[in-house]
């Protein structure tokens, strides 16, 4: 008999081939098994008969395969296999592009039963019938009769193929464990399934993956089944139980209290050159609030694009000096780090702090001095770039982290950070506002504090959507930007040409415009395969205001601050995700004149998603606004990766989607871990649960 924990290579028809295979999508066990879901459902009850498909439905139709040919179009040397099929009502064609290995391997032959499913519409050359472009398909075994079959005369799951397991073998090998499992130990306290009205979990995983036939077929599509809100919730639950716990954990340490009263306070802002904004004020309050506790301060600070973080962050980290301990100021590029490290070095250059740079760049001797100065405690702010990871990286008595950017790192890299003194206080920051629904799940251990008001000298920028024919109209508006003394970024998706995509590089651009288009400008060209020198020299250039129009890559979306660059032109802006396009346009409007950003349109077809993209940031500037509207086009898994975030990949739940059912969960972890009856009863609950699940929600530390 199978157990959970069985390693799946022992499942009957597995072996240690496809073990490989499926560990390539994170299945070990015969628990990851279970888990890897449908991603859709396939009423087979019944097909769409052929003389009943309609234009542009996308549906399933059971056909006979009648001949099979591979052709190659005269001009670009296009690869088509193309099929024929038919049922008793009508013909249809089934076409794939770039999919020769069809007709190599003869995946398909004349008189075989197969399930096409994908959108059906009229042929384009005339033939009178359907076709279908890149269907989904699943040749029957004629050996298997319909009746008890799981491929046929049900509602089937339809799984993602995992490396050269298909569809059928992956329903196969789970129906196998399905059957053969000895027993499925519960997860869920009982009064929490009661509560809730939820399914046991042997049940919700039989369901889930083989649906009785009275199963809506909207309920399954929607993933509201009793069954797969059963697991949805339990993946919630645990998930938001480990977010609970680091949180207990975190305000159970016990730090350094500062010493922080007005005096310091005033200190702390004397060395600003302007008033800060009521917002950032609020800020600082709140963090001044939390360093003066013995628990350490554990906080993120959202804020958007040009908000003034920065100096929020230097402020704390005044304070932090004033009493006697460090700062390690973590940058995720070098170009972020240097541009901190000039402007740290401008705040506080009567006050005394002595304020270090280290990069990867560093050299040797150079490097062993700064940290023998940090090791001794004469060197009391250090910033720097994952360099600060480093083992030989020792202070002398470290009190305060701060991270920008936090989404660039790992979850793994900030403790690790916050491990090199003893419970420092800790400020992460980020400039992508993050939807409510997300930052309490992936900074549920933080405190939130929000920067919600630009300096006063700040206008929004002007966002306009350009396509290829306005072009010249952008560019007369860029030499007049030019002419009034402004300064201009390029920003293009690549550096040089590419043969898969057909895109205007960088390196292609920029001979174009300053040989072509502005002969008289000052036109440079920035990107990320400089050396740091060069890279360095150009950006000076630039923020001297010695250059006109600077041609790069995203190696700016961080990083620059220069208040006199007022229009940010970017080419292919389709290509770009929405979180990204809002930081580069947050490159300009830093200054108090009317600033623009020009989104050029690639001359092909842009998707639905692209256009949506591209709309959202011409209709607003609020980061917030754009933070909720990336997450519904992209979704949660692709809003941060699990590598930064530290959020796991979810298997059955989607944020965005199952938003109820996080609420309720997190109110439910919250509960569980606050009043357990005691640490012990805890950790017995816990040690029920599977060293998969464990290990995967961060409750391997619990008791």
């Amino acid at each position: 008999m199978l157990e959970l924990q069985t390693p799946v290579q022992f499942v009957k028809g597995v072996g240690p081939r496809r073990a490989h295979d499926l560990a390539a999508k994170n299945i070990h066990t015969v628990e990851d098994l279970l888990y890897t879901l449908p991603y859709r459902y396939e009423d087979r009850t019944r097909f769409c008969r052929v003389s009943d498909l309609q234009p542009g439905a996308k549906t399933s139709i059971l056909v006979e395969v009648l001949t099979t040919s591979l052709t190659v179009t005269r001009k670009s040397r296009l690869k088509i296999f193309d099929l024929s099929a038919r049922d008793k009502t009508g013909l249809i064609r089934c076409k794939w592009f770039h999919s020769e290995y069809l007709h190599q391997r003869k995946i398909f032959r004349r008189g075989q039963q197969v399930i096409f499913h994908g959108k059906f519409e009229p042929d384009p050359f005339g033939t009178g019938s359907l076709q279908v472009i890149n269907p989904e398909f699943e040749i029957l075994d004629e050996a298997v009769p319909i009746q008890g079959s799981i491929d046929m005369g049900r509602i089937v799951p339809v799984y993602e193929a995992a490396r050269g397991l298909g569809a059928r073998t992956l329903r196969r090998l789970i129906h196998t464990v399905l059957s053969e499992l000895s027993r499925v130990p519960e997860t869920l306290p009982v009064a929490i399934l009661e509560r809730h009205d939820l399914m046991d979990r042997r049940a919700a995983l039989q369901e889930s993956h083989f649906p009785s036939a009275e199963t809506p077929g909207e309920d399954l599509a929607a993933r509201r089944t009793p069954a797969l809100r059963r697991l949805i919730f339990e993946e919630l639950f645990l998930l938001e139980v480990g977010v609970r716990w680091k949180r207990r954990l975190a305000r159970n340490a016990r730090g350094t209290p500062f010493h922080i009263d007005p005096r310091l306070r005033r200190t702390a802002s004397n060395f600003l050159p302007f008033r800060p904004t009521r917002a950032q004020e609020r800020v600082l309050d709140e963090m001044a609030e939390d360093m003066r506790q013995a628990t350490p301060m554990n906080r993120l600070l959202q804020g958007d694009v040009g908000c003034g973080k920065t100096v929020v962050a230097l402020q704390a980290s005044a304070m932090a000096v004033e009493n006697g301990a460090q700062v390690a100021f973590m940058a995720p590029t070098e170009i972020l780090a240097e541009q901190h490290h000039h402007y740290a070095g401008r705040l506080f250059a009567r006050s005394g702090y002595r304020v270090g740079l280290l990069t990867s760049g560093l050299k040797k001797m150079e490097r062993r001095g700064l940290l023998e100065e940090l090791y001794q405690g004469k060197l009391q702010i250090l910033i720097g770039t994952h360099a600060l990871l480093e083992p030989d990286v020792a202070f002398h008595k470290l009190g305060l982290v701060i991270i920008d950017e936090q989404h660039r790192f790992g979850v793994r890299q900030r403790f690790n950070l916050m491990n090199k003194g003893a419970h420092p206080h800790t400020l992460v920051m980020t400039a992508t506002p993050i939807p409510r629904t997300l930052s309490m799940t992936l900074y549920g251990d933080l405190d939130v504090s929000v920067i919600d008001e630009m300096p006063p000298n700040r206008s929004p920028v002007k966002t306009y959507l350009l396509d290829e024919p306005k072009r010249s109209q952008a560019y007369r508006f860029i030499a007049d930007q030019v002419k009034q003394g402004r300064q201009v970024y390029v920003l293009c998706p690549l550096i040089e040409d590419s043969p898969k995509l057909d895109l205007r590089p960088a390196r292609r651009i920029f001979e174009h415009l300053r040989g072509q288009v502005f002969p008289d400008s000052r036109v440079e060209l920035l990107h990320g395969r400089l050396k740091s020198m060069e890279k360095d020299a150009v950006m000076q250039r630039f923020a001297a205001g010695q250059t006109d129009i600077l041609v790069s890559t995203t190696v700016i979306e961080v990083g620059m601050d220069v208040a006199n660059a007022t229009v940010m032109l970017i080419e292919h802006a389709e290509r770009f995700g929405l979180a990204q396009l809002h930081q580069l346009r947050g490159r300009v409007g830093r200054g108090c004149e009317p600033s623009y950003c020009l989104l050029m349109q690639g001359a092909g077809t842009i998707t639905p998603e692209g256009a949506q993209r591209l709309n959202c940031l011409r209709e607003t500037t609020d980061g917030f606004v754009i933070a909720e509207k990336d997450l519904a086009i992209r979704g949660p898994g692709e809003f941060f990766g699990a590598r930064q975030s530290g959020l796991p990949t979810l298997r059955v739940a989607q944020l965005l989607r199952d938003r109820r059912a996080l609420e309720t969960a997190r109110k439910e972890a919250t509960y569980l871990v606050d009043n357990f009856e005691s640490q012990k009863s805890l950790s017995q609950w816990v040690a029920g649960l599977s060293s998969g699940w464990q290990a995967r929600y961060g409750l391997v530390g619990v008791g």
